[in-house]
């Protein structure tokens, strides 16, 4: 196989963000997620009615350069607004998706990335989720906010996420298992724990080998 993509979904505090960069560093590959928001932000505003720009900037690679230069971050903010639809916007975030999988092995948080890629036959899907006593505590002593506020903060995040997946997947709920080839608890797993069960299911589904310098 050429190449292969990890999309990755999560509830918010179940550590998903963390085990990606944690599943790309082993493979070293590259784990995008807010970038492919900033890179689609940029390019929705030229002033075109198709993708013919685009399509010209991702075939001559010039967007993953792109990508490559502009900051991430590891600890996920919580969402406080209510989703509002961008269509366009998301015709974009799609468009890098789908070059990303048709060119390079990497790992992709969020996005639908799940769904814009469901007839791939490269990529692995995961979600991530906790009760909710595990997810208070990691936002309790990420953000060092007290019980309430990190309540607050997942469920509001985690009812954004799901309004956004529904928007953008014909009404597909966001945590059905039937979109993902995995979903795994990291309360019980825990972070490495989620990554190996990743990586053996890229072996078992795609035939990637584990990577040798990463401990199993």
């Amino acid at each position: 196989m050429d190449n292969f993509i990890v999309t990755i979904a999560r509830g918010f505090g179940s550590g998903g963000k963390r085990t990606a960069f944690q599943l790309a560093k082993d493979y070293g590959i590259e784990c995008y997620e807010s970038r492919i928001l900033t890179l689609a932000s940029q390019l929705s505003g030229i002033e075109t009615d198709k993708f013919i720009e685009i399509d010209e900037r991702l075939r001559e690679k010039k967007a993953f350069d792109v990508l490559k230069k502009l900051p991430f971050v590891k600890n996920t903010d919580a969402v406080f607004h209510k989703f509002v639809s961008d269509q366009l916007l998301f015709d974009y975030q799609a468009k890098i998706i789908q070059k990303l999988a048709e060119s390079k092995s990497c790992v992709i948080v969020g996005k639908c990335a799940d769904f814009v890629l469901k007839d791939y036959k490269n990529v692995v899907s995961v979600y991530i989720e906790a009760p909710r006593e595990y997810t208070r505590e990691r936002i309790m002593n990420l953000k060092k906010v007290p019980a309430e506020i990190a309540d607050d903060m997942i469920t509001r995040t985690d009812k954004y996420r799901a309004d956004y997946y529904e928007a953008y997947t014909n009404g597909n709920y966001w945590t059905n298992p039937v979109n993902y080839d995995l979903t795994l608890n990291s309360s019980t797993l825990g972070i490495e724990g989620c990554v190996y069960m990743i990586k053996h299911c890229l072996k078992q589904k795609l035939g990637v080998e584990l990577p040798k310098h990463a401990s199993e």
